[in-house]
């Protein structure tokens, strides 16, 4: 029998401004908390239920509340749920904690090292090419920019907020828009305008056309990408994999994703749905061998939970243990 309880609750962040990518628009964040408490000590995770993959709010913590008398420990998760948000928030709560129950950080724990501050990008979201450009050269003091991108006028997006930031570092998301018809252009746009790497082009469905064109972009896996069992159905259609928490398995699952994508030489970026500072701490442990970060979920929220990550001028630093871990 456990000596802790497990409770989940949904929360609601509004955003400070609409969050719009091919597939639709949002104007707030809607997550599940899990804590995980012994009486004394009580850790907390943070997912996003994301409606690409079949998950709702409701469905999350039913799915959580069914199972909370079973488990009696950390290891029991994954025998217990397939990787999605569920096991994300549970995953990080007994992770923090273990932290608050041992006084060590989750990063010794875990035999990691401990988080370090680093640069994340800066999402822009998808628009008008001159809507992009402005919200792009309205965002002086963040070097490192992602564009969400749709499809149709994609070129015009690029090369607009090329112009509206000539200083900036350029990420570019597709999030599944583009066509294997228009992938030879869009990715040649793209090198022009010396983006940095281009996330998810094609549909995951349809992400074998890849292996013909040449990169001469990185592209990365992200729809693709869930796991470390996915790694072999990726080789040779991918550079890079976005490594993120609500799909891999929580931290337990990135980890072990994010070693074997290194493992087999993929560039790695570290990503997180859009979320308060609780969901994106347990992924800065990853973010020093990432060769980009994406956690800027915090920057788009109109208000972030207290305490919180400090993020200034696009640099994250680690959490304070009082947050998580």
């Amino acid at each position: 029998m456990s000596t802790f309880r497990i409770a989940a609750c949904s929360e609601t962040w509004p955003l400070k401004d609409a969050f719009t990518i091919s597939r639709g628009s949002k104007t707030a964040a809607h997550v599940v908390v899990v804590t995980v408490s012994d009486g004394v000590h009580a850790g907390r995770g943070e997912a996003v239920p994301y409606a690409r993959y079949g998950e709702t709010v409701d469905d999350v913590l039913t799915e959580i509340t069914q199972l909370a008398s079973t488990i009696c420990e950390h290891s029991d998760l994954g025998r217990a749920l397939k990787p999605g948000a569920a096991l994300n928030a549970l995953d990080c709560a007994f992770w923090d904690f273990e932290a608050k129950r041992t006084g060590k950080s989750v990063a010794a724990l875990a035999g990691l090292a401990e988080p370090v501050a680093k640069l994340t990008a800066y999402t822009i979201s998808l628009d008008a090419p001159d809507a992009m450009a402005a919200k792009a050269a309205g965002a002086r003091d963040l070097p490192l920019l992602k564009l969400k991108l749709g499809g149709e006028g994609d070129a015009d997006r690029m090369r607009a907020v090329r112009r509206a930031r000539p200083d900036a570092r350029l990420l570019v998301d597709a999030n599944e828009s583009w066509t294997p018809d228009a992938l030879l252009a869009l990715i040649a746009v793209a090198a022009e305008c010396d983006v940095e790497v281009i996330e998810q082009p094609l549909p995951a469905s349809a992400d074998g056309a890849l292996r013909s064109v040449v990169h001469t972009v990185p592209i990365c896996a992200d729809e693709s990408i869930h796991t470390a069992d996915d790694l072999d159905r990726l080789d040779g259609l991918y550079d890079a994999v976005n490594v993120k928490l609500d799909k891999a398995g929580g931290l337990t699952g990135a980890i072990a994703l994010s070693r074997e994508a290194r493992r087999r030489g993929l560039k790695m970026m570290i990503g997180s749905m859009v979320a308060t500072s609780l969901a994106v701490a347990p992924a800065m442990l990853l973010a020093a061998d990432a060769d980009w970060i994406d956690l800027d979920g915090p920057l788009l929220l109109a208000q972030d939970r207290t305490p919180h990550l400090t993020i200034r001028n696009g640099i994250v630093f680690p959490p304070d243990p009082a947050l998580w871990g």
